[in-house]
């Protein structure tokens, strides 16, 4: 099996926060991430798909149609937006990076062959990032 990426960014504006706690508990728990006013972030988003290369193609699976997944997915509804206030996927969910790539989950796994598998890993800082790969 290989394993092919596509790498794409997003830039997004978030706040983290617990509703039904005060705004001082809040930032107790999420520090400077429950600034009132927000605060973005410049994300890095990797897409990794395994599988048997296709022996007609040479590929995987073509990094073209995984780019045109990823914005469709990814870029055209969260890119340059408040995750909070524009995004129906966090009306009721805090937009932390677990939560970001669980929702990015969901929308890109649908769309990839259950023939391969899919992993994603998004950066949120340089020295943060979480890692999905759908295993419970």
């Amino acid at each position: 099996m290989l394993k092919i990426c596509r790498r794409e960014t997003f830039n997004a504006a978030h706040r983290l926060f617990t509703p039904g706690l005060s705004d001082e508990e809040n930032r107790a728990i999420y520090g400077p991430c429950s600034n009132l006013n927000y605060h973005g972030h410049n994300y890095v988003l990797e897409v990794w798909v395994g599988g048997e290369v296709n022996q007609e193609t040479g590929f995987v699976m073509d990094l073209k149609v995984l780019a045109e997944i990823i914005h469709e997915e990814v870029k055209d509804p969260f890119d340059h937006r408040n995750l909070n206030l524009d995004c129906p996927e966090f009306a009721n969910l805090n937009p932390t990076a677990e939560n970001i790539i669980l929702v990015i989950w969901k929308k890109i796994r649908p769309r990839i062959d259950a023939a391969y598998s899919l992993e994603l890993r998004l950066w949120e800082t340089d020295k943060n990032s979480v890692y999905y790969n759908g295993a419970n």
